[in-house]
């Protein structure tokens, strides 16, 4: 079975996506992206999948995934069973490593450990203990501190004695091959375009399919509509501008993350981020000067 392309966006004013989910939750798949991903697990015990590796997890199980590797990280709990909180991944690219190594050399105590993660790197429960506090600070870190915070990451994980890594040396990932699945190539499509209008039939006509055909596709591959996928994305789009550019007023965000009218902006806002936008931002900047003052 072909892996999904996950696309992953991290803002043009971050160098990295640090974030939470629970469990079930949409990117819990057979997956793939071109981002190294450190991923931790908070909750619950499964079964997980990283190249042709098969395994059992549970809490404190810390896994580096290097870039185009396929992985995906299964629960066994009841079904119907909700978990608030699953756990934790930070994902970064190639390039941005590359350019960090250039002005700061000492980057490169990394390569060893990045290249395991080709194939995947487990770390022990020992390493798992002093990066999980810094996992759960930085997902909700700013500014400076989120670098400070990565950095001293990258430091444990890459001085770890117990390193061991998962996927066979015969395990190749292909993503030219991963790509011709017409999905992925809707999925890239609406990244590249995502402020931009476009229909479903545009996207059926991109991947050769009736309109219809894709609908089917894209919700079993994705697990929810068209119109879902790129609302949510556009809404957190627009939650990376609130944040980053503060001189933009709320219709001018909302132009500029791809919807075309403040009623349905704000609908959609408050339906994913149980707040309007306005409240949204006023909150961040409470927490800034909270975080100045501190």
């Amino acid at each position: 079975m072909k892996p999904d392309l996950e696309v992953v966006q991290i803002g043009s004013g971050e160098s990295f996506k640090a974030w939470e989910h629970g469990y079930p939750f949409h990117t819990v798949r057979w997956h793939f992206h071109p981002e190294y991903e450190i991923h931790h697990v908070v909750a619950t015990k499964g079964q997980y999948f990283v190249g042709d590796f098969i395994g059992e997890f549970e809490p404190g199980n810390l896994v580096l995934t290097g870039p185009n590797l396929p992985h995906n990280w299964i629960s066994s709990i009841p079904t119907g069973t909700c978990v608030p909180l699953r756990g934790r991944v930070v994902q970064f690219t190639e390039g941005f490593l590359a350019d960090a190594t250039k002005t700061f050399p000492e980057f490169e105590a990394c390569a060893p450990m990045l290249e395991l993660s080709r194939r995947g790197a487990l770390f022990s429960t020992l390493t798992a203990a002093k990066v999980g506090p810094l996992l759960e600070k930085l997902v909700n870190a700013r500014g400076l501190r989120r670098l400070e915070l990565f950095m001293g990451i990258l430091g444990h994980l890459s001085s770890a004695d117990e390193m061991r890594s998962l996927a066979s040396t015969r395990y190749t990932p292909d993503p030219s091959g991963f790509m011709s699945n017409g999905v992925n190539q809707a999925l890239l499509y609406i990244n590249s375009h995502l402020t931009e209008p476009f229909t479903e039939a545009d996207l059926a006509d991109l991947t050769g399919q009736s309109s219809s055909a894709f609908s089917r596709s894209f919700r079993r591959h994705t697990g929810m509509a068209l119109v879902q996928y790129v609302n949510r994305l556009r809404i957190n789009f627009a939650c990376h501008l609130l944040m980053s550019k503060p001189d933009l007023s709320i219709t001018d965000i909302c132009f500029a993350s791809g919807f075309n009218n403040i009623s349905n902006f704000n609908r959609q806002f408050l339906a994913q981020k149980s707040m309007a936008p306005s409240r949204f931002r006023t909150l961040l900047v409470q927490n800034v000067r909270a975080v100045e003052a501190a």
